[in-house]
Protein backbone atom coordinates (compact mmCIF):
# COMPACT_ATOMS: atom_id res chain seq x y z
CA UNK A 1 0.00 0.00 0.00
CA UNK A 2 1.26 3.13 -1.16
CA UNK A 3 1.54 6.32 1.24
CA UNK A 4 -1.50 7.88 -0.68
CA UNK A 5 -3.64 4.57 -0.18
CA UNK A 6 -2.71 4.90 3.23
CA UNK A 7 -3.47 7.99 3.55
CA UNK A 8 -7.28 7.65 1.80
CA UNK A 9 -7.88 4.01 3.72
CA UNK A 10 -7.20 6.03 6.91
CA UNK A 11 -9.37 9.06 6.40
CA UNK A 12 -12.08 6.63 4.54
CA UNK A 13 -12.33 4.64 7.82
CA UNK A 14 -12.93 7.64 10.01
CA UNK A 15 -16.33 8.41 11.65
CA UNK A 16 -18.06 10.69 14.13
CA UNK A 17 -18.69 8.23 16.75
CA UNK A 18 -14.69 7.35 16.48
CA UNK A 19 -13.61 10.69 17.57
CA UNK A 20 -13.20 11.40 21.61
CA UNK A 21 -15.41 14.68 22.53
CA UNK A 22 -12.69 16.73 23.41
CA UNK A 23 -11.45 16.38 19.77
CA UNK A 24 -14.94 17.23 18.48
CA UNK A 25 -15.03 20.40 21.35
CA UNK A 26 -11.55 21.87 19.96
CA UNK A 27 -13.28 21.60 16.21
CA UNK A 28 -15.57 23.32 17.13
CA UNK A 29 -13.84 26.01 18.14
CA UNK A 30 -11.75 25.80 15.11
CA UNK A 31 -15.26 26.47 13.21
CA UNK A 32 -16.28 29.58 15.24
CA UNK A 33 -12.61 30.84 15.03
CA UNK A 34 -12.24 30.79 11.34
CA UNK A 35 -15.79 32.08 11.09
CA UNK A 36 -14.26 35.31 13.31
CA UNK A 37 -11.14 36.31 11.60
CA UNK A 38 -12.94 35.68 7.62
CA UNK A 39 -15.12 37.95 9.05
CA UNK A 40 -12.99 40.44 10.84
CA UNK A 41 -10.90 40.75 7.08
CA UNK A 42 -14.07 40.94 5.29
CA UNK A 43 -13.40 44.37 3.63
CA UNK A 44 -9.37 43.87 3.56
CA UNK A 45 -8.05 44.00 0.13
CA UNK A 46 -7.10 40.66 -1.20
CA UNK A 47 -10.41 39.46 0.54
CA UNK A 48 -12.03 41.81 -1.69
CA UNK A 49 -10.07 41.10 -4.32
CA UNK A 50 -11.19 37.10 -4.39
CA UNK A 51 -14.22 37.86 -3.47
CA UNK A 52 -14.83 40.68 -6.84
CA UNK A 53 -13.20 37.62 -8.79
CA UNK A 54 -15.48 35.17 -7.02
CA UNK A 55 -19.20 36.53 -8.02
CA UNK A 56 -18.14 36.26 -11.91
CA UNK A 57 -19.39 32.51 -11.42
CA UNK A 58 -22.42 32.57 -9.51
CA UNK A 59 -24.04 29.99 -11.85
CA UNK A 60 -23.09 26.51 -10.67
CA UNK A 61 -24.49 23.31 -10.23
CA UNK A 62 -23.14 22.73 -6.87
CA UNK A 63 -23.16 26.97 -5.77
CA UNK A 64 -21.74 27.35 -2.37
CA UNK A 65 -21.54 30.56 -0.23
CA UNK A 66 -19.44 33.40 -0.15
CA UNK A 67 -18.86 34.08 3.36
CA UNK A 68 -20.06 37.09 4.61
CA UNK A 69 -22.52 37.74 1.66
CA UNK A 70 -25.53 36.22 0.42
CA UNK A 71 -24.29 35.48 -2.84
CA UNK A 72 -23.13 31.87 -4.06
CA UNK A 73 -20.41 30.83 -6.51
CA UNK A 74 -18.76 27.69 -8.14
CA UNK A 75 -16.73 25.52 -5.43
CA UNK A 76 -13.58 26.48 -5.57
CA UNK A 77 -13.99 30.24 -6.57
CA UNK A 78 -15.89 30.28 -3.59
CA UNK A 79 -13.45 28.19 -1.45
CA UNK A 80 -10.59 30.59 -2.18
CA UNK A 81 -12.55 33.76 -1.94
CA UNK A 82 -13.25 32.28 1.69
CA UNK A 83 -9.79 31.16 2.23
CA UNK A 84 -8.15 34.38 1.89
CA UNK A 85 -10.87 36.02 4.56
CA UNK A 86 -9.48 33.12 7.26
CA UNK A 87 -5.88 33.87 6.36
CA UNK A 88 -5.38 37.15 5.61
CA UNK A 89 -4.94 38.70 9.41
CA UNK A 90 -2.46 36.03 9.77
CA UNK A 91 -5.20 35.34 12.85
CA UNK A 92 -6.07 31.70 11.99
CA UNK A 93 -5.03 28.71 14.02
CA UNK A 94 -1.17 27.23 13.94
CA UNK A 95 0.25 23.71 14.22
CA UNK A 96 3.95 23.69 14.99
CA UNK A 97 6.43 20.80 13.97
CA UNK A 98 9.08 20.24 11.74
CA UNK A 99 6.62 22.17 9.49
CA UNK A 100 4.60 25.07 10.44
CA UNK A 101 1.04 25.48 8.94
CA UNK A 102 -2.26 26.92 9.74
CA UNK A 103 -4.48 23.70 9.66
CA UNK A 104 -7.71 26.00 9.57
CA UNK A 105 -6.88 26.73 5.87
CA UNK A 106 -8.76 23.73 5.52
CA UNK A 107 -11.91 25.07 6.99
CA UNK A 108 -13.53 26.65 3.94
CA UNK A 109 -13.00 23.90 1.74
CA UNK A 110 -14.78 21.07 4.15
CA UNK A 111 -17.48 23.46 4.46
CA UNK A 112 -17.65 24.29 0.66
CA UNK A 113 -17.72 20.60 -0.52
CA UNK A 114 -20.31 20.28 2.70
CA UNK A 115 -22.88 22.85 1.20
CA UNK A 116 -22.57 21.12 -2.25
CA UNK A 117 -24.12 17.93 -0.94
CA UNK A 118 -25.82 19.07 2.08
CA UNK A 119 -23.59 17.27 4.39
CA UNK A 120 -24.86 17.61 8.14
CA UNK A 121 -22.52 18.69 10.77
CA UNK A 122 -21.12 15.43 11.87
CA UNK A 123 -20.43 14.87 8.64
CA UNK A 124 -18.26 18.30 8.18
CA UNK A 125 -16.40 17.40 12.10
CA UNK A 126 -15.12 14.31 10.45
CA UNK A 127 -13.79 16.38 7.16
CA UNK A 128 -12.12 18.70 9.40
CA UNK A 129 -11.05 16.46 11.68
CA UNK A 130 -9.49 14.24 8.58
CA UNK A 131 -8.11 17.72 7.31
CA UNK A 132 -6.30 18.79 10.37
CA UNK A 133 -4.82 15.06 11.09
CA UNK A 134 -3.92 14.21 7.39
CA UNK A 135 -2.07 18.19 6.80
CA UNK A 136 -0.23 17.89 10.90
CA UNK A 137 1.17 14.68 10.12
CA UNK A 138 2.93 15.55 6.83
CA UNK A 139 4.00 18.75 9.17
CA UNK A 140 5.37 16.18 11.47
CA UNK A 141 6.92 13.72 8.97
CA UNK A 142 9.29 16.49 6.67
CA UNK A 143 9.71 19.65 7.07
CA UNK A 144 9.62 21.43 3.26
CA UNK A 145 10.34 25.04 3.75
CA UNK A 146 14.27 23.38 3.60
CA UNK A 147 13.81 21.97 0.06
CA UNK A 148 12.22 25.73 -0.87
CA UNK A 149 8.40 24.60 -0.86
CA UNK A 150 6.05 26.11 0.78
CA UNK A 151 4.25 24.81 3.88
CA UNK A 152 0.57 25.22 1.96
CA UNK A 153 1.75 22.18 0.11
CA UNK A 154 0.38 20.20 2.42
CA UNK A 155 -2.78 22.01 2.93
CA UNK A 156 -3.27 20.78 -0.81
CA UNK A 157 -3.40 17.00 0.29
CA UNK A 158 -4.96 17.76 3.37
CA UNK A 159 -8.07 19.36 1.66
CA UNK A 160 -8.39 17.08 -0.41
CA UNK A 161 -8.95 14.43 1.88
CA UNK A 162 -11.32 16.45 4.18
CA UNK A 163 -13.20 17.58 1.14
CA UNK A 164 -13.52 14.12 -0.27
CA UNK A 165 -14.26 12.90 2.86
CA UNK A 166 -17.79 14.95 3.20
CA UNK A 167 -18.28 14.34 -0.16
CA UNK A 168 -18.95 10.67 0.37
CA UNK A 169 -15.66 9.30 -1.74
CA UNK A 170 -14.50 5.63 -2.10
CA UNK A 171 -10.82 5.01 -0.73
CA UNK A 172 -9.82 4.48 -4.42
CA UNK A 173 -11.61 7.97 -5.18
CA UNK A 174 -10.09 9.76 -2.08
CA UNK A 175 -6.61 7.90 -3.05
CA UNK A 176 -7.12 9.93 -6.93
CA UNK A 177 -7.84 13.22 -5.06
CA UNK A 178 -4.47 12.79 -3.27
CA UNK A 179 -2.60 12.21 -6.56
CA UNK A 180 -3.94 14.87 -8.09
CA UNK A 181 -3.95 17.65 -5.79
CA UNK A 182 0.03 17.09 -5.02
CA UNK A 183 0.92 16.47 -8.59
CA UNK A 184 -0.43 20.01 -9.39
CA UNK A 185 -0.06 22.13 -6.23
CA UNK A 186 3.61 22.11 -5.48
CA UNK A 187 4.33 25.35 -3.82
CA UNK A 188 7.45 28.05 -3.87
CA UNK A 189 8.38 29.29 -0.46
CA UNK A 190 9.38 32.43 -2.22
CA UNK A 191 5.81 33.41 -0.79
CA UNK A 192 7.41 33.98 3.12
CA UNK A 193 10.95 34.97 1.69
CA UNK A 194 12.08 38.72 1.92
CA UNK A 195 9.08 42.08 1.61
CA UNK A 196 6.16 39.93 1.56
CA UNK A 197 3.30 40.09 -1.04
CA UNK A 198 -0.49 40.73 -0.54
CA UNK A 199 -0.22 36.59 -1.48
CA UNK A 200 1.04 35.29 1.59
CA UNK A 201 -2.79 35.80 2.91
CA UNK A 202 -3.47 34.16 -0.31
CA UNK A 203 -1.17 30.84 -0.95
CA UNK A 204 -3.54 28.67 1.79
CA UNK A 205 -6.74 29.25 0.08
CA UNK A 206 -5.61 28.59 -3.38
CA UNK A 207 -3.99 25.45 -2.13
CA UNK A 208 -7.30 24.37 -0.45
CA UNK A 209 -9.06 25.83 -3.85
CA UNK A 210 -7.30 23.15 -5.49
CA UNK A 211 -7.77 20.41 -3.21
CA UNK A 212 -11.41 20.78 -3.27
CA UNK A 213 -10.94 21.09 -7.05
CA UNK A 214 -8.90 17.30 -7.14
CA UNK A 215 -11.94 15.95 -4.83
CA UNK A 216 -14.48 16.98 -7.19
CA UNK A 217 -12.40 15.86 -10.00
CA UNK A 218 -12.00 12.57 -8.29
CA UNK A 219 -15.58 12.40 -7.21
CA UNK A 220 -16.93 12.42 -10.68
CA UNK A 221 -13.99 9.32 -11.76
CA UNK A 222 -10.85 11.57 -12.70
CA UNK A 223 -7.52 9.29 -11.92
CA UNK A 224 -4.66 10.82 -10.93
CA UNK A 225 -0.56 9.83 -11.50
CA UNK A 226 0.13 7.62 -8.91
CA UNK A 227 2.29 6.77 -7.04
CA UNK A 228 2.18 10.28 -6.25
CA UNK A 229 4.77 10.16 -3.14
CA UNK A 230 7.12 7.36 -4.50
CA UNK A 231 6.78 7.17 -8.05
CA UNK A 232 10.01 7.85 -10.09
CA UNK A 233 9.04 11.86 -11.02
CA UNK A 234 6.88 11.83 -7.39
CA UNK A 235 7.04 13.72 -4.36
CA UNK A 236 10.13 12.40 -2.74
CA UNK A 237 12.53 12.37 -5.80
CA UNK A 238 11.49 15.56 -7.51
CA UNK A 239 10.40 17.79 -4.40
CA UNK A 240 12.72 16.37 -1.77
CA UNK A 241 15.36 15.33 -3.85
CA UNK A 242 14.92 11.17 -3.14
CA UNK A 243 14.30 11.93 0.89
CA UNK A 244 11.44 9.56 1.94
CA UNK A 245 9.00 9.95 5.24
CA UNK A 246 6.00 7.98 5.93
CA UNK A 247 3.16 8.39 8.33
CA UNK A 248 3.20 4.74 10.27
CA UNK A 249 0.18 5.84 12.84
CA UNK A 250 -2.45 8.56 12.34
CA UNK A 251 -5.05 9.99 15.08
CA UNK A 252 -7.25 6.96 16.20
CA UNK A 253 -4.99 3.91 15.92
CA UNK A 254 -3.82 2.49 18.74
CA UNK A 255 -4.88 4.69 20.90
CA UNK A 256 -3.18 7.54 19.37
CA UNK A 257 -4.17 11.15 19.64
CA UNK A 258 -5.59 13.39 17.31
CA UNK A 259 -3.70 16.07 15.96
CA UNK A 260 -6.32 18.40 16.22
CA UNK A 261 -5.62 18.67 19.75
CA UNK A 262 -2.12 20.00 19.78
CA UNK A 263 -3.10 23.07 17.57
CA UNK A 264 -3.28 26.39 18.99
CA UNK A 265 -5.41 29.49 18.28
CA UNK A 266 -4.06 33.03 18.09
CA UNK A 267 -4.69 35.22 20.80
CA UNK A 268 -2.94 38.23 19.17
CA UNK A 269 -3.27 38.69 15.25
CA UNK A 270 0.96 37.67 14.39
CA UNK A 271 2.94 35.01 13.19
CA UNK A 272 2.67 32.76 15.41
CA UNK A 273 6.38 31.96 17.05
CA UNK A 274 5.85 35.84 17.99
CA UNK A 275 2.76 34.70 20.39
CA UNK A 276 5.11 34.30 23.08
CA UNK A 277 6.85 37.29 22.60
CA UNK A 278 3.94 39.62 22.56
CA UNK A 279 2.76 37.86 26.20
CA UNK A 280 6.36 39.18 27.32
CA UNK A 281 6.17 42.59 25.96
CA UNK A 282 2.64 42.93 27.73
CA UNK A 283 4.06 41.72 30.85
CA UNK A 284 7.32 43.92 30.73
CA UNK A 285 4.90 47.12 30.11
CA UNK A 286 2.94 45.97 33.39
CA UNK A 287 6.31 44.82 35.49
CA UNK A 288 8.11 48.19 34.97
CA UNK A 289 6.72 50.97 37.43
CA UNK A 290 5.84 54.05 34.95
CA UNK A 291 7.13 52.76 31.85
CA UNK A 292 8.48 54.81 29.39
CA UNK A 293 9.50 53.14 26.48
CA UNK A 294 11.64 56.41 25.23
CA UNK A 295 13.59 55.60 28.04
CA UNK A 296 14.77 52.26 27.03
CA UNK A 297 18.40 51.59 26.01
CA UNK A 298 18.94 48.28 25.07
CA UNK A 299 16.30 45.52 24.43
CA UNK A 300 18.02 42.00 24.29
CA UNK A 301 15.64 39.15 22.75
CA UNK A 302 16.00 35.47 23.00
CA UNK A 303 14.35 33.20 20.79
CA UNK A 304 14.86 29.74 18.68
CA UNK A 305 16.12 28.67 15.54
CA UNK A 306 13.13 28.43 13.39
CA UNK A 307 11.62 31.86 15.05
CA UNK A 308 14.56 33.61 13.90
CA UNK A 309 14.76 31.99 10.50
CA UNK A 310 10.86 32.91 9.79
CA UNK A 311 10.65 36.18 11.22
CA UNK A 312 13.62 37.79 12.18
CA UNK A 313 16.80 36.96 10.00
CA UNK A 314 15.91 38.89 6.37
CA UNK A 315 16.86 42.50 6.45
CA UNK A 316 12.92 43.38 5.48
CA UNK A 317 11.73 42.13 9.18
CA UNK A 318 13.75 44.63 10.31
CA UNK A 319 12.71 47.43 8.09
CA UNK A 320 8.76 46.76 7.33
CA UNK A 321 6.91 48.75 4.71
CA UNK A 322 3.79 45.85 4.47
CA UNK A 323 1.00 44.75 6.65
CA UNK A 324 2.19 41.31 5.37
CA UNK A 325 6.09 41.69 6.25
CA UNK A 326 5.02 43.61 9.91
CA UNK A 327 2.82 40.53 11.19
CA UNK A 328 5.72 38.59 10.35
CA UNK A 329 8.57 40.59 11.91
CA UNK A 330 9.58 40.16 15.88
CA UNK A 331 11.63 42.94 16.16
CA UNK A 332 8.52 45.37 14.31
CA UNK A 333 5.80 43.03 16.38
CA UNK A 334 7.96 43.42 19.82
CA UNK A 335 8.63 47.38 19.34
CA UNK A 336 4.79 48.13 18.41
CA UNK A 337 3.93 45.51 21.52
CA UNK A 338 6.17 47.64 24.05
CA UNK A 339 4.86 51.32 22.86
CA UNK A 340 1.23 50.53 22.41
CA UNK A 341 0.40 48.18 25.28
CA UNK A 342 -1.63 46.37 22.60
CA UNK A 343 -1.43 44.61 19.07
CA UNK A 344 -4.36 44.06 17.14
CA UNK A 345 -5.46 44.50 13.75
CA UNK A 346 -4.67 48.75 13.99
CA UNK A 347 -1.16 47.78 14.87
CA UNK A 348 -0.64 46.80 11.08
CA UNK A 349 -1.87 49.80 9.55
CA UNK A 350 0.71 51.54 7.61
CA UNK A 351 1.03 54.36 9.37
CA UNK A 352 1.66 52.86 12.53
CA UNK A 353 4.44 50.41 10.95
CA UNK A 354 6.11 53.33 9.18
CA UNK A 355 5.93 55.58 12.49
CA UNK A 356 9.39 57.18 14.02
CA UNK A 357 9.15 55.91 17.61
CA UNK A 358 8.96 52.35 16.14
CA UNK A 359 12.35 52.87 14.17
CA UNK A 360 13.64 54.11 17.11
CA UNK A 361 13.25 51.16 18.97
CA UNK A 362 14.14 48.85 16.30
CA UNK A 363 17.43 50.62 16.11
CA UNK A 364 18.17 49.13 20.08
CA UNK A 365 16.99 45.93 19.90
CA UNK A 366 18.96 42.81 19.17
CA UNK A 367 17.91 39.37 18.66
CA UNK A 368 19.63 36.25 19.19
CA UNK A 369 19.25 32.12 19.48
CA UNK A 370 19.24 30.65 22.53
CA UNK A 371 20.14 26.82 23.01
CA UNK A 372 18.04 26.24 26.15
CA UNK A 373 14.85 27.94 23.57
CA UNK A 374 15.75 25.44 21.02
CA UNK A 375 15.11 22.52 23.11
CA UNK A 376 11.76 23.42 23.66
CA UNK A 377 10.54 23.64 20.12
CA UNK A 378 7.96 22.68 18.80
CA UNK A 379 6.30 22.11 21.82
CA UNK A 380 7.15 25.00 23.50
CA UNK A 381 7.81 28.08 21.92
CA UNK A 382 9.67 30.36 24.68
CA UNK A 383 10.94 33.91 23.90
CA UNK A 384 12.61 36.06 26.78
CA UNK A 385 13.14 39.83 26.56
CA UNK A 386 15.47 41.24 28.49
CA UNK A 387 15.16 45.25 28.62
CA UNK A 388 17.68 48.19 29.71
CA UNK A 389 16.36 51.35 30.97
CA UNK A 390 18.25 54.01 30.80
CA UNK A 391 18.90 54.52 34.55
CA UNK A 392 20.60 51.13 34.04
CA UNK A 393 17.71 49.04 35.70
CA UNK A 394 17.30 46.28 33.44
CA UNK A 395 14.46 43.70 33.44
CA UNK A 396 13.81 39.87 31.66
CA UNK A 397 10.59 38.25 31.14
CA UNK A 398 9.69 35.14 29.61
CA UNK A 399 6.93 33.06 27.82
CA UNK A 400 6.61 29.44 26.41
CA UNK A 401 3.24 28.84 26.27
CA UNK A 402 0.82 31.77 25.56
CA UNK A 403 -2.88 32.22 25.81
CA UNK A 404 -4.38 30.19 23.20
CA UNK A 405 -1.25 27.74 23.11
CA UNK A 406 -1.94 23.80 22.86
CA UNK A 407 -0.94 24.05 26.72
CA UNK A 408 -2.71 26.59 27.16
CA UNK A 409 -5.97 26.77 25.90
CA UNK A 410 -8.98 28.98 25.02
CA UNK A 411 -11.79 27.95 26.87
CA UNK A 412 -15.29 28.64 24.64
CA UNK A 413 -15.63 32.13 26.64
CA UNK A 414 -12.19 33.09 25.27
CA UNK A 415 -13.42 31.91 21.61
CA UNK A 416 -16.44 33.42 22.14
CA UNK A 417 -14.85 37.26 22.74
CA UNK A 418 -12.17 36.90 20.00
CA UNK A 419 -15.64 36.20 17.72
CA UNK A 420 -17.12 39.38 19.20
CA UNK A 421 -14.55 41.65 18.87
CA UNK A 422 -13.33 41.04 15.74
CA UNK A 423 -17.06 40.40 14.11
CA UNK A 424 -19.19 43.19 16.40
CA UNK A 425 -19.09 46.30 13.89
CA UNK A 426 -19.88 44.02 11.09
CA UNK A 427 -22.60 41.23 11.61
CA UNK A 428 -26.12 41.54 13.16
CA UNK A 429 -25.98 40.71 16.97
CA UNK A 430 -29.01 38.17 16.18
CA UNK A 431 -26.92 36.46 13.51
CA UNK A 432 -23.90 36.34 15.37
CA UNK A 433 -25.82 35.51 18.36
CA UNK A 434 -27.20 32.64 15.79
CA UNK A 435 -23.74 31.73 14.71
CA UNK A 436 -22.70 30.87 17.99
CA UNK A 437 -25.12 28.86 19.38
CA UNK A 438 -25.50 26.98 15.85
CA UNK A 439 -21.02 26.28 16.38
CA UNK A 440 -21.56 24.98 19.52
CA UNK A 441 -24.25 22.61 18.29
CA UNK A 442 -23.01 21.45 15.07
CA UNK A 443 -23.19 17.86 15.45
CA UNK A 444 -27.30 18.53 15.41
CA UNK A 445 -27.56 20.26 12.25
CA UNK A 446 -28.73 18.62 9.07
CA UNK A 447 -27.47 20.47 6.69
CA UNK A 448 -24.33 23.16 7.08
CA UNK A 449 -25.97 25.45 4.64
CA UNK A 450 -28.38 26.41 7.56
CA UNK A 451 -25.29 27.66 9.45
CA UNK A 452 -24.21 30.19 7.08
CA UNK A 453 -27.70 32.00 6.16
CA UNK A 454 -26.29 34.09 9.44
CA UNK A 455 -22.68 34.87 7.93
CA UNK A 456 -24.45 37.59 5.90
CA UNK A 457 -22.40 40.88 6.39
CA UNK A 458 -24.15 42.12 3.09
CA UNK A 459 -27.94 41.52 3.04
Amino acid sequence: MNLAERIAKWAYELSYDRIPADVVEETKKRVLDGFAVSLGAFYEKPPSIARSYAVYTTSSKYPITIWGTLLKSAPDHAVFANGCAVRYFDFNDTYLSREALHPSDNIPAIIGAAEMVGADGRKVVEGIVAAYEVAGRLADAYSIRGKGWDHVTYIAVSSAVGAGKVLGLSVEQLTNAINIALTTNNALRQTRAGELSMWKGCAAANSARNGVFAAILAWKGMTGPSPVFEGEFGFFNVALDGDKFNLPVMGGENGEPFKMLETSIKYWPVEYHAMSAVDVALKLREKISGFDPRRIKKIRVKTFDVAYKIIVKDPEKWDPKTRETADHSMPYIIAAALIDGHVWLDTFSKERILAHDVRELLAKMKVEVDEEHDKLYPKGIKNTIVIEMDDGSTYEESSTYPPGHFMNKLDRKGVEEKFWKLVKSKLDPGDAEKVISMVWDIENIGDISLLLRHLSIEK
